[in-house]
């Protein structure tokens, strides 16, 4: 085989090689093409997941605060216990304190 024939043979095989992939690729997209009656389907799920991840958004935001002010409420009933607390406390001694004078009085 001379040097002609070989680059002949050469460039037959190339262009076989390439017939075959674009064949391929031709193949290949002739059955994944998307219909169009999908791509509105699609279209549809995206927003309807757009819409779902927009109330997502919405509801963790609103959990966000409404565990804000159920903490804020919290605390401010924890710093009202305390203070009854302490108040209930006072008058607790002081009304010891009284019973003590009443009965030094009472004996005395």
């Amino acid at each position: 085989m001379n040097r002609t024939e070989t680059i002949a043979t050469l460039a037959i095989i190339l262009f076989v090689a390439f017939v075959l992939g674009w064949f391929a690729h031709w193949l290949v997209h002739r059955f994944a093409r998307v219909a169009q009656s999908e791509m509105g389907e699609l279209d549809k799920m995206a927003q309807a997941l757009h819409e779902a991840e927009e109330s997502r958004d919405q509801a963790v935001a609103y959990f966000q605060q409404r565990e804000a002010e159920m903490t804020n409420q919290h605390n401010q009933t924890e710093a009202e216990l305390r203070a009854a607390m302490d108040g209930l406390r006072d008058a607790r001694q002081e009304a010891e304190e009284l019973r003590a004078y009443v009965e030094r009085v009472n004996q005395g």
